[in-house]
């Protein structure tokens, strides 16, 4: 048998069982919840959403204030660590500002973002996009100083201005770990996004989670939640086939070295 089937036969065993285990249970009698469904439900319910067109628009909305809160926060995250990583002096005069404000949960900001922007997208984006500064902030500092010395020598002796040395030497010399930051705060802004919604913005996949819930509809809230995991697996697939494909061995020793 081909490696590669033989590993993926291997690796479903497991869940098949379960799943096997499930429906059997459920259709004997043996389960009797009514917070629990049958796999065969849960599979209809699955199509069902994407059938009705809710499992597309809920979807949207989440990828929208997700991935609008990781653009900033990213942006955000990358310019402040480059300037701390090129300044020590910067990074101490920081450091107790930013061990003061980085400890602080994502979902804690909720109520002040609701009265800054009230419910919707620029509610949720801001939440994501602080949670996704952190992670590009942590992992580009780092970045910026473990750049080879002799880089920023040859940039010195070429008299590069402060753009050029950044542009032309730190963000290429730091870009495969800068890119495994993004691949972090890309997990989180999906997580931070459905938690908001969950929480307290009528919108997008954990909205309708909430919906299910209410309506006492186990199986499209377990379908719901299926397909958030297939989603966000999609997502880290897609940046981990950039990364490869634009870093090479680079990436992955980036990601080790992370």
């Amino acid at each position: 048998m081909n490696p590669i089937l033989l590993r993926v036969f291997k690796g479903a065993l497991l869940p098949v069982a379960v799943l096997l285990f499930w429906e059997f249970s459920a259709r004997t009698g043996q389960l009797q919840s009514e917070s629990l469904s049958s796999p065969v439900a849960i599979f209809r319910a699955a199509l069902g959403v994407v059938l009705d067109g809710s499992l597309f628009k809920a979807a949207l909305e989440t990828f929208g204030g997700a991935l609008g809160g990781l653009a900033v926060g990213a942006v955000a995250g990358i310019l402040v660590g480059v300037a701390l990583g090129l300044s020590r002096v910067l990074a101490q005069l920081m450091r107790v500002s930013t061990e003061s404000l980085r400890p602080i949960p994502s979902v804690a900001l909720i109520p002040l973002a609701l009265l800054i922007h009230g419910y919707g997208f620029k509610m949720e984006s801001s939440i994501v996009a602080f949670s996704c500064f952190w992670p590009l902030l942590i992992i580009t500092e780092s970045a910026v100083r473990g750049i080879e010395p002799r880089l920023l020598e040859v940039a010195r002796v070429l008299n590069l201005s402060l753009w050029e040395r950044v542009t032309k030497i730190i963000l290429p010399a730091a870009l495969p770990r800068i890119f495994v930051g993004l691949r972090l705060a890309a997990a989180v802004s999906l997580v931070v996004a459905v938690t908001v919604e969950i929480t307290a913005n009528p919108i997008g996949l954990g909205y309708a989670l909430i919906v299910a819930q209410e309506s006492m509809r186990p199986d499209r809230v377990f379908a719901f939640i299926g397909w958030i995991g297939l989603i966000g697996w999609a997502f880290n697939t897609t940046l981990l086939r950039a990364q490869q494909h634009w870093f090479g061995r680079m990436g992955n020793w980036a990601e080790q070295s992370t």
